[in-house]
């Protein structure tokens, strides 16, 4: 019985092996992607992002001077709390 279950988990190993070396052939063939990596899903052409700007330098600070607004609201709340 033992037997018979090891030869079967193996062919349905080298199945699956064909299986995903086939696949992965069809991938490459189909999506040749450029020199210039281009984003398969045109996110950089489309015409949402095309005014953006990346973050600048000081971006972090922004988001710690929040962090830090937050934090104290909830300080400042816990305080009426105990009132």
């Amino acid at each position: 019985m033992g037997i018979m279950v090891t030869k079967d988990n193996q062919e349905r190993d080298e199945l699956t092996r064909r299986i995903n070396a086939d696949l992965r052939e069809k991938i490459n063939k189909t999506s040749k992607v450029d020199s210039d990596d281009k984003d398969p899903d045109f996110v950089e052409d489309s015409d949402y992002t095309k005014d953006l700007k990346k973050t600048g330098r000081f971006g972090w600070i922004f988001i710690f001077l929040i962090i830090i607004v937050l934090l104290a609201l909830i300080i400042f709340g816990a305080s009426f709390a105990k009132k």
